[in-house]
């Protein structure tokens, strides 16, 4: 579920990669750890194949910014969990160790609800990003920034726009 703090329990972690001004934060450092090196046991991978993997399976709702996710890959190779593979170019291809692999098994019940928690933010993007709601979204957005930054704005104003928006949240509640 999401909260005013952020995903889930913990709140802590890296933010939203994508526009919006959206600031929820959905893994701290030691889940963002486990979740780097679930993928990269899955395959090797560059640090942008894991932002895009992420990306990918939230549906587009979340990608983990490079500023946090490289940092994370250095951590796990000082850890000793995972290694710089021989790769062509300048990108850095990583592989899990053996203590890698220990250390998954070790927290394989974390891994399940953080990849769990990945999917259920993806099916929760699909549910609320379809085009008629974000048309009708933006349409209000739009209408707020216009009306509200105009000269006549006083506080009866703000009141009146509050219960409509307060009596549309109400009817949606209720809807079936």
């Amino acid at each position: 579920m999401w909260s005013s703090g952020g995903w889930g329990r913990h709140g802590r972690g890296e933010r939203h990669g994508h526009g919006g001004g959206r600031s929820r934060r959905v893994f701290d450092s030691g889940e963002l750890r486990l979740v780097l090196l679930k993928l990269i046991e899955e395959q090797s991978r560059h640090g942008y194949d894991l932002i895009r993997e992420i990306e990918e399976r939230t549906g587009g709702a979340y990608a983990p910014s490079p500023g946090v996710v490289y940092p994370t890959l250095t951590l796990l190779a000082d850890m000793d969990l995972i290694e710089e593979q021989k790769a062509e170019g300048a990108k850095k291809l990583f592989a899990i160790t053996e203590a890698g692999k220990v250390y998954l098994e070790n927290h394989a019940d974390a891994v399940e609800a953080l990849f769990a928690r990945l999917a259920e933010l993806g099916a929760m993007r699909a549910k609320t990003d379809g085009a008629p709601i974000r048309r009708a979204m933006g349409n209000l957005r739009s209408v707020l920034q216009n009306r509200l930054t105009e000269e006549d704005v006083d506080m009866e104003l703000l009141h009146k726009v509050a219960e409509i928006l307060d009596e549309a949240a109400q009817k949606i509640e209720r809807l079936k």
